[in-house]
């Protein structure tokens, strides 16, 4: 479903210039879900921005579904969607819930507006109450569903999460990722999950790639992660670092180039 080849993203131009991601491959099969991990700045998100179309300076291939993303294909968007960080950025201020979930239909001209939009909002765990209110009207979790729900206007085959639950209570958190599974299940979603939490991807992914400074670095399947049995040194350090500050751990934590 998903191809990446040789994936490079660059910042800037000449003595400034800075790859953020350096030759990244890797590839998702229809209907699993993939994570991405690694520290901040490892170049995770800038993957998703580059196959959501919202990045389009880099060199490599990608595809999804068989269409070349560099094309900008009109098919894409009923392909792949993408559910952002921080929900209480993604959705207009002014804008009601009804137009942030009619806004992509309109657009490519798709259906029964109204019908589609209680349906999403039934699917996400969301009543016909909350059509016409406002972002500031929701709770954190609240609006991420909503922002979830915008994602499945189109009935895509593909969803690119970035770290979708971070900016969220640990309670809520729970909630959105069983969410996000149980949608995945009903609707054979295709998932590239962004994210430092090594337990979410634990609980929501079947492989993992493991990302530093823009690479790469190993690539593994779920239960190797269980097993907390990585081949690379980098990704047994991340692995500890997860659980927790230790004063003794942090003082032989080292740098990987």
């Amino acid at each position: 479903m998903i191809s990446v080849r040789d994936l490079v993203v660059t910042f800037g131009h000449g003595r400034d210039a800075v790859q953020a991601v350096r030759g990244v491959s890797f590839e998702v099969a229809e209907g699993e879900s993939f994570g991405l991990v690694g520290e901040s700045g490892s170049g995770k998100s800038t993957v998703l921005r580059a196959l959501s179309g919202l990045n389009r300076s880099w060199t490599g291939r990608a595809s999804i579904g068989g269409l070349d993303v560099a094309k900008a294909d009109r098919r894409l968007p009923h392909l792949a969607q993408m559910v952002f960080q921080d929900p209480y950025a993604s959705l207009h201020p002014r804008h009601t819930v009804d137009r942030a979930l009619s806004e992509p239909l309109e657009i490519h001209g798709t259906g029964d507006v109204s019908a589609r939009v209680e349906a999403a909002l039934a699917d996400v765990g969301l009543g016909p109450a909350f059509r016409f209110r406002y972002p500031n009207q929701l709770s954190g979790g609240q609006r991420q569903r909503v922002a979830i729900a915008r994602a499945l206007m189109l009935r895509p085959k593909v969803l690119l999460l970035d770290e979708p639950t971070s900016a969220l209570d640990v309670s809520v958190q729970a909630e959105i990722l069983n969410l996000l599974r149980r949608l995945r299940a009903q609707q054979r979603l295709t998932m590239i999950l962004v994210s430092h939490n090594l337990a979410v991807v634990a609980h929501m992914c079947d492989r993992l790639a493991v990302m530093n400074r823009g690479l790469v670095v190993e690539e593994m399947d779920v239960a190797t992660l269980r097993r907390e049995a990585p081949r690379e040194a980098y990704t047994r350090q991340l692995l500890l670092a997860s659980k927790g500050y230790d004063r003794a751990v942090a003082g032989r934590m080292v740098s990987f180039d």
